[in-house]
């Protein structure tokens, strides 16, 4: 091929019309990532963005919205008891997974539903 893949820039979820503040308190307040302002053309539509660990999320807002349940980001952390200590301490639900080899690996829900699994790679 005469391309390479660099890296990933972002990941796109939906929430509802009207769920940017319950975005925020899930991606701001809880897991600690920045907002960042949207283009203004883009920002018409509503949704938010956010950036945190050298990747993007971007929420996009769909008139007909259902979460994602099945798909999701997979996103590595360098310390999962923390950040399920985080998630507890803040009342979301943190469903631990052991079947994914050479990690450890959790699953949980933003505020509106979307399925997210954070994993550590165990030490070699």
């Amino acid at each position: 091929m005469a391309f390479t893949f660099a890296r990933l820039h972002h990941v796109q979820l939906a929430i509802p019309p009207g769920g940017e503040d319950v975005a925020r308190r899930f991606y701001g307040a809880v897991l600690g990532m920045t907002e960042l302002a949207k283009p203004p053309v883009l920002a018409a539509r509503g949704g938010c963005w956010f950036a945190g660990g050298g990747w993007e999320l971007h929420l996009g807002v769909e008139e007909a919205f259902v979460p994602a349940r099945k798909a999701h980001p997979g996103v590595l952390v360098d310390d999962i008891d923390a950040l399920a200590a985080t998630l507890t301490a803040a009342g979301e639900t943190v469903d631990w997974d052991p079947h994914f080899p050479g990690h450890r690996r959790l699953y949980t829900h933003d505020g509106h539903g979307n399925r997210l699994e954070f994993l550590q790679p165990l030490p070699a």
